[in-house]
């Protein structure tokens, strides 16, 4: 079978949830460094929403942790910082732990992400899909640079040359996955480097991998934390560098 998989139809956003629409089959993991200002917030809407959230603090220095404990949510938390990759390896290890979900979600802390899309995605990956992956570029929603975006699809082919999947979006952080690809997650990166050791993993020819038009919006609190544009760089560079490594492995 082709992993050629087309992604979603982007003629419209998705539908919020519908009243009593059940979501326990999903375990969101959020991954927290310092976002006491607006944590608070986003798993509340996840929680509320009827998901189940499990929050890996990662070493934060502020007042994360007491706002995660406010609210309810699972904590898991890191002594030692251990970068993106290294929180986002707990949540998975966590979700299949102390969960019986069916499927893993991973959610930004920092308020870019957009619930209506995580639900969109659940339902997506339910019609049998084991990886549903957000895309910036499936819709004109997400507002970004012309160059902030070419840096983005030049990653994206990058890493295309070496996938089982063609994405349109290789690093976005909204995505959901079965159990048993989150069981089967082995990330060796911990900081920003395991962004396309995930996706190589995730996008292997034996993977039903499709994508969903997501809505990231970059707050003046999230560009002021993140410095999208350098971040955006760093991702090319590493993807190439991926890209060759894993090349020689082949």
């Amino acid at each position: 079978m082709s992993n050629e998989q087309q992604p979603r139809s982007a003629s419209a956003p998705p539908a919020p949830a519908a009243a009593g629409e059940d979501w326990s089959d999903t375990v969101v993991v959020v991954r927290v460094y310092n976002e006491a200002p607006v944590l608070g917030g986003v798993i509340r809407e996840l929680l509320d929403a009827g998901l189940r959230v499990i929050a890996v603090d990662d070493a934060s220095t502020d007042t994360s942790a007491d706002e995660i404990d406010r609210t309810g949510a699972l904590r898991v938390s890191h002594p030692v910082n251990l970068g993106a990759g290294g929180a986002l390896q707990t949540g998975y290890e966590a979700a299949v732990t102390f969960t019986d979900a069916r499927y893993v979600a991973c959610f930004d802390s920092d308020g870019q992400h957009q619930l209506a899309d995580l639900l969109g995605m659940v339902r997506l990956i339910r019609e049998g899909w084991d990886v549903v992956i957000g895309s910036r570029f499936l819709d004109g929603r997400t507002e970004m640079s012309f160059l902030r975006s070419l840096i983005l699809r030049t990653a994206s082919k990058v890493l295309n040359r070496g996938a089982g999947t063609r994405l349109t979006d290789a690093h976005n952080g909204l995505r959901v996955v079965t159990r048993d690809i989150a069981a089967r997650v082995r990330l060796s990166h911990t900081g920003m480097a395991y962004a396309s050791e995930l996706e190589y993993f995730l996008t292997r020819p034996e993977h039903r991998v499709t994508e969903f038009p997501v809505h990231i919006l970059y707050t003046d609190y999230s560009t002021a934390k993140g410095q999208p544009l350098l971040n955006s760089v760093n991702i090319l560079v590493d993807t190439m560098a991926h890209r060759v490594s894993n090349g020689r492995t082949r």
